[in-house]
C-alpha cells in the first residue's frame, strides 16, 4: 500500500477511485505534475508542498491537475491578500477562541450517511457586540483546516447546515457585500475541501434576499448544492438521514452541545473561565516568503511581526439597509 494511503480501508480506496479519479499507480506523479506548476507562479509563496498536502487538493480537484493547481495557488494567495485574517490563526486568538465557545462552527460527531462530516451553524448565536463575522469566518477556516487533515474527510467530504432560526433583519444588515464575498472566496475558491450540501433552515425572507445577491458570485456547482428549505424539514432529512442529525433539525440523536467542538480544539479542560496555551497553529503565511527550503516543508509558519492590519471589511455598506 501506498504510504499516503495508510490507514485507509479498502473501500475508502475504492471510493477514491471511483468517485475521484485516484490511481494509487499514479499518485506520486500526479503530486510532482503540480508541484512542478509552482515555478509559473513566482508571485505566489507556496510555503508547504510536501505530498500529504497537495493530495487533499488534488482529491478537492479529482486529480484534475490544472484545476488542482489553481485551487493550491488560490489558497496561499488568499492568505498573502488577507493577512490580517490568518494572524495568530489559533485557537486560543482571542477572537477565534469566542467564536469556538459560540458554536461557530459545531461540527456533529456522527458524519451523514454517506460518511460526510456535518458542520453546524445556528444563526441567531451570533452576539456582534462579541464575535465579528471575520473571527466567526476565521473559526471556520481553523476547524476546516483541522478537519481536513483526515484522509477519509478528503475523500468524503462535508456537509453544512445553516438554522436561520430568530435570525433577526438587524442581524443581517450586518452581512455587508464585502464580507460575504470574502466567505465565498474563502470557502469555495480557495479551500480543498469538498462541499456535498448546504443547507438553510427556517430562513426568513430577508435571506432568501441576501441569497439571491450572492448567487452570481457562487459557481454553478455552487448553486446546485445550496438548498433552501424552510421550515420543511422532511426535505432536508431526504438529504440527510434523521438517524445523522440532533433533534434541533428533527433527527433522532440528543440535541447538540455547543461545547463540543471547542472542548476538541481547546483541550479537556475547556471552561469558560480558563485560558489557553493548546494550541492548534494551522498554516500561515508571510508577506515575503523568499525560497527558504525549510519553509517548504513546514505546516506552521508565523506572520511577519507588525504587519498592518487591513480596514476592517464590516465598515462597509449593509446589503440590507434598515430604515
Amino acid at each position: 500500500m501506498n504510504h499516503l494511503h495508510a490507514g485507509l480501508s479498502s473501500e475508502m480506496m475504492e471510493k477514491a477511485r471511483l468517485e475521484l479519479n485516484e490511481n494509487p499507480d499514479t499518485l506520486h506523479q500526479d503530486i510532482q505534475q503540480v508541484r512542478d506548476m509552482i515555478v509559473t507562479r513566482p508571485d505566489v509563496g507556496f510555503l508547504r508542498t510536501d505530498d500529504d498536502f497537495i493530495l487533499r487538493f488534488l482529491r478537492a480537484r479529482k486529480f484534475d491537475q490544472v484545476e488542482t493547481f489553481r485551487l493550491l495557488a488560490q489558497y496561499f494567495q488568499f492568505r498573502q491578500q488577507n493577512l490580517d485574517m490568518f494572524q495568530s490563526f489559533k485557537v486560543d486568538d482571542p477572537g477565534i477562541k469566542r467564536a469556538l465557545m459560540d458554536g461557530f462552527p459545531g461540527v456533529l460527531e456522527t458524519p451523514d450517511q454517506h460518511g460526510r462530516k456535518i458542520l453546524i451553524l445556528f444563526a441567531s448565536n451570533w452576539d456582534q457586540s462579541r464575535n465579528s463575522f471575520t473571527d466567526i469566518l476565521r473559526a471556520i477556516l481553523l476547524s476546516l483546516e483541522v478537519l481536513i487533515e483526515n484522509p477519509e474527510l478528503q475523500i468524503n467530504g462535508f456537509i453544512l447546515i445553516i438554522d436561520w432560526s430568530n435570525f433577526s433583519f438587524k442581524q443581517a444588515s450586518k452581512l455587508t457585500p464585502n464580507i460575504l464575498k470574502l466567505a465565498i472566496e474563502g470557502l469555495q475558491d480557495s479551500f480543498p475541501a469538498r462541499f456535498g450540501g448546504i443547507h438553510f433552515v427556517n430562513q426568513p425572507w430577508y435571506i432568501h434576499a441576501m441569497y439571491t445577491i450572492i448567487k452570481p458570485f457562487l459557481k454553478d456547482k455552487t448553486r446546485k448544492r445550496i438548498f433552501l428549505h424552510g421550515n420543511n424539514l422532511n426535505s432536508l432529512h431526504q438529504l440527510i438521514q434523521p438517524e445523522c442529525l440532533p433533534s434541533e433539525f428533527g433527527g433522532t440523536l440528543p440535541p447538540y452541545d455547543m461545547g463540543i467542538w471547542a472542548r476538541t480544539l481547546l483541550g479537556p479542560d475547556y471552561n469558560d473561565e480558563t485560558e489557553y496555551t493548546l494550541t492548534y497553529d494551522a498554516l500561515h503565511v508571510r508577506e515575503n516568503c523568499g525560497g527558504d527550503k525549510d519553509l517548504m516543508k513546514r505546516s506552521q509558519s508565523a506572520v511577519e511581526p507588525g504587519t498592518p492590519r487591513q480596514t476592517d471589511r464590516e465598515t462597509s455598506t449593509p446589503l440590507l439597509a434598515l430604515d
